[in-house]
Formats: structure tokens, sequence, C-alpha cells
């Protein structure tokens, strides 16, 4: 039975269309079943239609339509569970068709298909004889079911976007906000590594044609590295200057060249010795050694992307455009001068991977994680992309189009009116001061930031710099950096975090492979195993903080209290080193803990015998207390910060710190949105760490509430029983103030 399923599945994910999917599907199962009848009925519009049958009148495949409300068919979708009957005719919900001709048909199986919640449409066999079908049988129509419920999704958001008859709307993650409109341009695929082995006509010929693909890709690489440098990225610029070393003549440059004078063209002999250097290097026992498998294929992509098509990255100024791609990689979103990229789309990759930082570096709109986005016809078709709600809508109507120009419009004005009150202090109407600090990664933009309003960093994240080198960084750069982000914030504070690798931060030198990597080796636990890195991380944030009193240090993922008597240990050993190398006595920073696994939060008087202060990590908390992955997209409908355990919890993680004179912050996502802001504020938070787009909004929104009112509202949070009701509480409260403009 199981080869029977397999063998179904694939065939219907095999078809190039709805239509032949269906067909197939209702032939293959009839088959499979020994059954007389088999059809299937799509849901459109809060209308089931009859969309392929096997045993009707084809005549009315198309034709017959009917609500939710109405028929068996109706009846298994609206309950969302199988209809199994011996006579169907004598059932009060039975309806007859005429034009089907279902006349003689009596027992009947009907199985909702069902995609993340959402009905797709029912699958129904039916046979002459009264009899009730067996568990067996049931079984095996809910399983087909199941299992085709992602690949009919998929053809169905295919054939709407190929007639362009309706909007298509995808989600996704977001990895950079913002809203974005224009044509979408779809790459990945379209190169692929492996080339014919194609023997060449002329060597000069070709031995031209891969020189001048070379210097093309080298010329492209220094023209972004460049202009990261400019910027003063130099971490983001490093990624592209190491690409163009490879590329040199003693490099793969000219393995390219040497093996195109063995008497193979071009694209081949660039295939060739791709596959042949990713080969060695996945076999090697070394995982840096083995992830550079991945710098060879992203180069060779690269250069064969110039033999074949040089000239698909050529675009009019004028004429901006949303990447749509499986992965992006750095490079390849680099490739892209900034008026030219709208946004960006990506089936696979994480917020946290190299694409996402550049983009949020960049201010690009951009979504990740966005399933069957490739499996649909999108190229060159108009595009809204939505980040601030995690939505791609593909030929949108002129409607929708012009509302969501207004809303650019009616952002840009409100950033601007946010913005005018940003060099003023966060002070409720009450008088409450609020400290609104600073969450970054990047050393571009810092500078600028800083100056913009905040009152110091409240959490910058050293494992960036690290994920954007090739290998892991040295300690003097590592000090450069550090002590570049202590400049920028001139004499404010600055709490860097120890390297927060792991889960969905992996190092592409360093990679992890985990079966629950969020519950696996990462944060305080890498390090600590890895002393040598450990200790030489502690020893450049000591030195660049040198004698001043700015640098906090800030330990992730901590579960237990040993972990941070260990670092303790190894911050004292770095210390008197340095004391003793350098001949002068340096300051030795605060220390404190992220407070994102729950363990920890019933040990806070502990705690506070060791740390001078405790930085919440709201995402990681929300996740591990919910025990939801936030970026499995098949569950993560149920993260919700403003779930009232989550409030709770936050609430008595600041009374206990209060207790025992822990200085408390938040540093998760929930600081930088409005609602969360108000509760936080509401609790009695007083240091709130946010992105910088969110530093105007929300030092504007604190500037018009009492925090008086607030402690009413968040009463009433605490007491209710889900996040819809928290956010409908905060809703009136916004509307009653009329705050409700601020907040979207």
């Amino acid at each position: 039975m199981l080869n029977t399923l397999r063998d179904i599945t694939q065939a219907v994910a095999a078809a190039n269309t709805l239509t032949a999917a269906l067909s197939l599907l209702v032939v293959q199962t009839k088959h499979a079943m020994a059954t007389q009848c088999c059809s299937i009925y799509l849901l459109e519009h809060q209308q089931l239609v009859l969309s392929a049958t096997e045993g009707l009148h084809q005549s009315a495949v198309g034709h017959v339509r009917m609500p939710l409300t109405e028929g068996l068919v109706g009846l298994a979708a609206e309950r969302e569970e199988a209809v199994n009957l011996a006579d169907a005719r004598i059932h009060p919900r039975f309806k007859l068709f005429p034009e089907v001709e279902e006349e003689e048909y009596r027992a009947f199986l009907a199985v909702p298909i069902i995609y993340q919640k959402m009905v797709v449409g029912v699958i129904v066999v039916q046979q002459p004889n009264p009899r009730q079908f067996s568990e067996g049988e049931e079984a095996f129509l809910m399983t087909l079911a199941a299992q085709l419920a992602v690949v009919i999704r998929s053809l169905k958001n295919k054939a709407a976007i190929t007639n362009v008859q309706d909007q298509v709307v995808f989600n996704g993650t977001t990895a950079s906000s913002g809203i974005a409109i224009a044509k979408g341009l779809v790459l990945g695929g379209v190169i692929s590594l492996e080339q014919a082995d194609l023997a060449c006509e002329s060597i000069e010929h070709e031995t031209t044609r891969v020189k001048l693909a070379i210097s093309r890709s080298k010329d492209m690489l220094s023209a972004i590295s460049q202009r990261f440098e400019r910027d003063k990225a130099e971490d983001v610029a490093s990624i592209f200057s190491a690409f163009k070393l490879l590329l040199d003549d003693s490099s793969l440059g000219g393995e390219y060249v040497r093996e195109v004078a063995a008497g193979w063209r071009a694209e081949s002999a660039v295939s060739r010795v791709s596959i042949r250097y990713i080969d060695q290097f996945l076999a090697m026992d070394d995982p840096y050694l083995k992830e550079r498998a991945s710098d060879i294929r992203e180069l060779g992509q690269k250069v064969l992307r110039q033999l074949i098509e040089p000239d698909r990255l050529e675009f009019e100024p004028e004429t901006p455009v949303i990447l749509v791609a499986k992965e992006v990689d750095a490079t390849m979103l680099a490739e892209f001068p900034r008026h030219k990229l709208a946004g960006i789309v990506t089936k696979l990759g994480g917020v946290n991977a190299h694409a996402a930082i550049l983009a949020r570096a960049l201010g690009v709109p951009a979504l990740v994680g966005v399933e069957q986005v490739l499996e649909t016809n999108i190229d060159n078709k108009l595009l809204v992309l939505n980040a601030n709600r995690g939505q791609l809508l593909v030929s949108p109507s002129p409607a929708v189009v012009d509302e969501y120009q207004a809303l650019i419009r009616v952002d840009a004005e409100k950033q601007k009116r946010f913005s005018a009150e940003l060099s003023l202090p966060a002070k409720t109407l009450d008088g409450k001061r609020i400290h609104l600090y600073l969450n970054a990664g990047l050393l571009s933009g810092i500078e600028s930031d800083i100056a913009d309003g905040a009152d110091g960093i409240g959490l910058y994240r050293t494992e960036i710099p690290f994920m954007l080198h090739q290998r892991f960084p040295s300690e003097a750069e590592q000090i450069k950096v550090y002590q570049r982000v202590l400049n920028a914030a001139g004499d404010r504070p600055v709490v860097m975090r120890t390297l927060d690798v792991g889960g969905d931060k992996p190092l592409p030198y360093f990679p992890i492979k985990e079966d629950n990597p969020f519950l696996g080796w990462r944060g305080i636990r890498l390090s600590l195993d890895h002393p040598e890195l450990f200790l030489m991380q502690l020893r450049a944030m000591l030195q660049a903080g040198g004698k001043g009193k700015q640098l906090q240090i800030l330990l992730p993922m901590v579960s237990n209290l040993d972990e941070i008597d260990q670092t303790i240990e190894y911050l004292d050993q770095a210390y008197n080193e340095l004391n003793i190398e350098l001949n002068s006595m340096l300051t030795r920073p605060k220390i404190g803990v992220m407070l994102e696994v729950p363990a920890l939060l019933y040990q806070l008087d502990d705690v506070a015998k060791r740390v001078d202060f405790v930085s919440v990590g709201s995402n990681d908390l929300t996740q591990y207390l919910l025990a939801v992955d936030r970026n499995n997209p098949n569950v993560s409908s149920l993260f919700d910060s403003y779930h009232p355990s989550i409030l709770r919890a936050l609430k008595r993680a600041l009374d206990e710190c209060l207790q025992h004179d822990l200085d408390v912050s938040v540093c998760g996502e929930l600081a930088g949105e409005p609602y969360g802001a108000l509760l936080l504020v509401a609790m009695g938070y007083t240091k709130l760490s946010m992105n910088q787009a969110s530093l105007a909004r929300i030092n504007y929104l604190l500037r018009r509430v009492s925090h008086s009112q607030l402690n009413q509202v968040l009463t009433i949070c605490l007491s209710v029983s889900n996040a819809t009701q928290v956010k409908q509480v905060l809703f009136e409260f916004t509307q009653q103030h009329q705050l409700e403009d601020i907040l979207h």
C-alpha cells in the first residue's frame, strides 16, 4: 500500500498542469481502491467545484458547484473530517445533481484535502452496491489526501498565476521589513554547474572566452567590494574580496584556463574544474574545508553566468525588480545596483542568512521561506512585496497597486513625522523616562544610527562579523571591529553579546548539523566547548574597551549557573593575562546574561549573585515557552509573544530582577513593536533595545501615553485567555487615545 501511495503522489507531483494532475489522481485512485468512481472537488470562492472525475459524466467537470453548507461533499469540507456512508441517498445532506449522472452510486466516502488548516478540496470515491468502506480504505484515502495537499495547493497557485485571473498571495518570513512594488525577476536554477563535456574547436577562442568571463567576474566582485568599503562596511566587503582571490591565476581562475588548454569548451572547463574540487572538499573530514565546496560552486556558477548569459542582470536604471530565487547568496544580491533592487523573495534561507543580513543593511524589503514560489511562473509578473506582513502578492489588481502606493506615501510621511522627534527623550506623559537602545550587527550604518536618538547600543551581535568572514576572525580583526562600534557610540553604553551561533545562525565555515538545532549546540554552550575561540573573543572585547566604562558583555543561551561561573573564570583569565601583557590596568566590564531559556527564570536570585544585568530575549523565550520553532512554516502561526503566558513570564522576570537589584532590559523583537513596547513599559521596563527602523516610531508613541493608563491596560491583558484578546485590548486602548495611526 505504501508503494501505491508513493506512486500516485509522485505521478501527480510530476504533472505539468493542475488539470493533468487531477485527471491522473482520479484514475489512479479509482484503480488502487478498486472502486467504480473517483472524483475531486476543489474549493474556489467558498464553493466546491467538481474539477476531475473518473466515473461521473465528464461534461459536469467545472460546472457542478456547491457551497460548503450543501451536499455530502460540502459536509466533509465543513466538518474537516471523512464522511463514510453505506448508502449516501438516505442521508439528509444528500443532494442530487442530475448532470453528473451519479444515480447508480450508493456507497460513498469523502475525505477533505487540508493544507495548513485550510481546506483545499475534497476527494470522493463511490460504488453502486451499498456498503461501508472499510477502515483500511478510509485510512488509505485520508493518507493520500494528506500527502497530496501540498502538491494540489502548489498546482492551484501555478494555474492561478499562469491565467492571471486573480491575485495570488504567498506567505513567508520577514527578513527585512518594508513594502515594494515591481516586476519579478526569477533567478536561480537557470545556470547549472553541471555542463556537458564538449570538446572545443579552437583552444585559442575558448581561452579568450573563459579569461573574459573571469575578468568580468573579478571586475564585478571588485566593484561590489569597493562599494561596501566606501560605506565603511569592511565586514561585508571581505566576502567579495575573498571570492575575487579565488579567481586569480594561481587559484581556480588558472585551473579554468588550463582545463580549456586540455581541449574543452569554456563552459565544460569551468564545470569540470568546479565539480572536481567540490568532490575533493566534500570528501574532507575538516568541517571548515568541507564547507568550502559551496564557495567553489558559487564561483563556478558566477563565471558560467558570464559565459552563458552575461546580460541577464543588465536592466535600465529606472526599472527596479523584485529578485525571486530559491536561495540568494550575498554576491548575487550585491550584483544589483541599489536603485534597481526593489525587494528580495526566496524559497529557502533564514532571517540570518548572508543575503538577509545584507538586505537589512541595504534597507531592501525581503521575505524568506516562501513555499512554492518557484513552482509558479512569476517571472516578469507585477508583484507587491509586503514584508511588513510577510506577504507577496502576484498580479495584483490596479486598485490593490494604488492602495499600496498610497500606503508607501503615507508611511514615508509618518516616518518623517516620527523622525522629527527622535532627538527628544522618550518620556511618557506622566514623566516616566524610557531609554531606547539600538540592536546592531553590521558596522555599516552604526555611526549614523547611533547618532539618531538611541541612548546606546543595547545589543551588538558579534556573530554577524563572524558570519561574514570565510574563517574565524583573528583577535586583531575583532578588536578593530569592536573599537569601531564603541567609538560610534561615543560615551554611550554598548552591550556586546558573545558569539551566538547555532540554531538558525550557522557559520559557513563551521557547519553544525543537528536534528533539533534550537535545543542543541548554540550560544554559550558552543563558546565554552571552544575556550580557544572564547578567550580570543573576550580578549578582543577587553582590549577594545580599554579603560573606558562603555563596554558591557552579554552571554547568550545561558541555561544553568555553571555556564556563568565558567565564563567568569575565562573572563578573569583573559583580564589578568592582558593586564600583564599590556602592563596596564584595563576596566573590567559589567557582565550580563540573556534571559531566553525558561529555566533561568526560576534562578534569578542566584543569577543576581553572579552578574550585573539581565537582557530578556523575547524571541527565544517565546519559542521555548510555547515549544514553537519560529522558523518552521508549519507551526510559525503559533509563535506569538502576546500569549498571556509570555506576558506573565516577562512580568515575573522584571519583578524578580527588581527584587534582587538586577539591571534589566528587553532586546527581543517585542521591544520594537508598538503593542510590545506599550506592554513592556506598563510592566515597568525602562530599557528597550530595538532595530533602528523602530526607534523613531516607538519614541513618538511613548511620548503620547501615560504610564498610569498603561498599568490598567496591563491588568486586563494579563487576565485574558489568548493573544488575540490581548491585541484586541491594546487596539481598543490605542483607538480610545487616537494612537492607532502610529501603529501601522
